[in-house]
């Protein structure tokens, strides 16, 4: 396996790397005149993990986002970027120099939502990056939250003894801070360990979960583990999809919050779309796929390359 990883991280080395992804909800492949995969036709040429995520594309979905934010549900858009890239687990940065240190294969993600509230937009993106050897289990995590008011960043690095936060608000509760908690999964990377089918996903009455940084920034919460279940299952509903899918539902009683991630139940599992609801409010927030491509889309950044955005439904 090491062998087929290193060929596919050469390739990537001097890339951000990542594949794109077809809407299971939606008959037409987006990306047609491009003659781009989305996942199922990816998959069925390249069936297995390896061949599937290192061949130098990554994969790009767009949902259509409906958020709520000030006791309002506010339209906009979401991206999940997959992608494999080398990484260094000490530093925790991507391995980009050809300098002999020996290097970990890292499934990433970029969550990506921007939508607007009233005047003024808001932009958030958390990075995962998940390990491919432990199926997914996160090394690093980073999440940014840009609005008019101003920007807060959060990283989270995975210690021996648990994980390392850093905190950058602009507001004078948080501030900066440098703090440190014990063990925990983050809310963030069930996303990419959903990716290695549902028996990755963590299930019980007596987990403890890191909820989603998007969601402690908006909710001015600590960044912290919070009790949490969780359970996984088989269902349908045409919001997603016309067939049968995998529903992973999360669930914070000290917070109110649940989280519902749908996926894909055949290889490779892709993420169909989820919600959020609030205990005491009425709204959900709620994310569908329209589009899913595979391109190397860091090769795409010239004016004539806008017909990419228009695959994806941008």
């Amino acid at each position: 396996m090491r062998a087929t990883l290193s060929t596919g991280l050469f390739v990537l080395l001097l890339s951000c790397g990542g594949r794109e992804t077809t809407p299971p909800a939606e008959p037409t492949t987006s990306g047609e005149a491009l003659d781009l995969d989305g996942p199922a036709e990816h998959a069925r040429r390249f069936p297995t993990f390896d061949r599937y995520w290192y061949q130098g594309s990554a994969e790009l979905s767009r949902f259509a986002l409906t958020q709520q934010r000030y006791g309002a549900a506010r339209e906009g858009d979401a991206v999940l970027v997959f992608v494999t890239e080398p990484f260094l687990p000490d530093a925790q940065v991507k391995h980009e120099l050809d300098d002999g240190q020996e290097d970990v294969s890292v499934l990433k993600l970029n969550a990506y939502r921007r939508f607007d509230t009233g005047i003024y937009p808001y932009t958030v993106m958390t990075t995962t990056f998940g390990l491919v050897a432990e199926q997914g289990a996160a090394l690093k995590s980073t999440g940014t939250v840009t609005e008019w008011c101003g920007q807060a960043f959060t990283q989270l690095n995975r210690r021996d003894d648990g994980w390392a936060l850093q905190l950058r608000s602009y507001f004078q509760a948080e501030g900066d801070r440098d703090e440190s908690f014990g063990a925990a999964t983050l809310e963030d990377s069930l996303f990419v360990r959903g990716r290695f089918g549902a028996e990755q996903l963590p299930t019980g009455d007596a987990l403890e979960l890191v909820p989603a940084l998007h969601y402690l920034r908006f909710r001015h919460q600590p960044i912290r583990p919070y009790a949490a279940r969780a359970s996984v299952d088989r269902a349908r509903d045409e919001t997603y999809g016309r067939g049968e899918l995998v529903r992973y539902e999360v669930s914070y009683p000290e917070l109110g919050r649940t989280l519902v991630i749908v996926f894909e139940p055949a290889f490779p599992f892709d993420v169909l779309g989820w919600e959020e609801r609030q205990q005491g409010e009425e709204g959900i927030t709620r994310a569908v796929r329209t589009h899913a491509i595979l391109t190397d889309y860091w090769n795409h950044h010239g004016p004539d390359d806008d017909a990419y955005r228009e695959a994806l439904g941008l």
